[in-house]
Parts: C-alpha cells; structure tokens; sequence
C-alpha cells in the first residue's frame, strides 16, 4: 500500500486533523516522503466529493467545496432533528463525565463517536478543547447551553451524579489500564 493511501485511510479513521510531523512518526516516513504524499493524496482526491484540508501544518479530510449546498442542507436537517439514541448516549457520557476523550467515549459506548461528537458540537452542546495531560488530543465537555436545555446549573445536580459518575470513571480506569497494556 502507498503512504498516500496509508494517509487517507489515517485522516479517515482519526475523523480529525493530524499534524504532518504526527505523521510521519506514526508511519515511519521521514517529512519529504510525509509531504510528496500529501500531495499526491490532494491530487488523487482533486476531482472527488472528498478533499485534503490543511490549516497550520494540520491535514484532515473535509467535503469538496462545490458540494456545500447540499452539505449545508443536511446539516440544518440534522440539526433540526431530535436528539438520536447515539446522541443521547454521548451527551450522557459528556455530561456525568465533564471532561472525556473521543477515545474514552467510544470505548464506553463500543463505536466510534466521531460523528455525533462533531454534531453536538455544531448544535452547540458540547465544547472541544486541547487536552491539558496531552495536546495531541481534545477533551469533550458539557455547553452552559447544554446545562441550560437540561435544566441543571452544573452536572452535580443531574440525577444519580455520584453513582453514574462513579461507574463512567471506573470504566475509564478500565480502558487506561488496557492502553497501558497494548503499549508495554
């Protein structure tokens, strides 16, 4: 497989942008070969519905241009719906926990939450920030407007805070062990 394709299937999967030098340590190419493939995935992407994005040495995969209308449309179509079971699931997450990684909630919920995480986040219940333990990453938190729409001044006061909380941050414990693991 070409480091291209190896990119594109990286950008894919992660669902949010990675550095150039991120990269290039995950797949073991020095930075020219990390750059010529870049290129050559933004010229095999040029004539499709999905494009290269790239801000501040970050890259990620974004819909073409030419496509925005019918993007945009979706868009407030989805925001206009009710809240999914999925969405429900990952707000829940969000909430009891108060600080959570995309990992963390897909390891909780057993799928990737990519999707709904950028959906909530476009519908302005929940806020994305760089991880203070790791700025490789981000952590998910609860809106005031998501307290608001709950009916809460802060998550301690959502039912069964203590106990839910309790079991989200044992599950969490769970998973960090088992990175531990994987990577000793």
């Amino acid at each position: 497989m070409q480091l291209a394709q190896k990119i594109e299937a990286l950008l894919f999967w992660k669902a949010e942008p990675i550095s150039r030098k991120k990269l290039s340590e995950i797949l073991h190419a020095n930075q020219t070969e990390i750059n010529e493939a870049i290129e050559k995935l933004k010229e095999n992407l040029k004539s499709g519905g999905i494009v290269l994005l790239e801000k501040e040495n970050e890259i990620t995969l974004g819909t073409n241009p030419e496509i925005s209308d019918l993007i945009e449309k979706l868009q407030k179509e989805e925001l206009n719906k009710d809240l999914s079971k999925a969405s429900l699931e990952t707000l829940s997450i969000v909430l009891y926990k108060n600080g959570v990684t995309r990992a963390e909630i897909d390891y909780i919920r057993g799928v990737n939450s990519s999707f709904i995480l950028r959906i909530l986040s476009i519908r302005g219940l929940v806020e994305r920030t760089l991880d203070p333990k790791d700025n490789r990453r981000y952590i998910y938190k609860s809106t005031f407007e998501l307290l608001s729409f709950m009916g809460v001044k802060s998550p301690g006061e959502l039912p069964d805070y203590n106990e839910v909380n309790s079991s989200i941050e044992n599950t969490v414990q769970n998973f960090a062990e088992e990175m531990k693991e994987m990577s000793s």
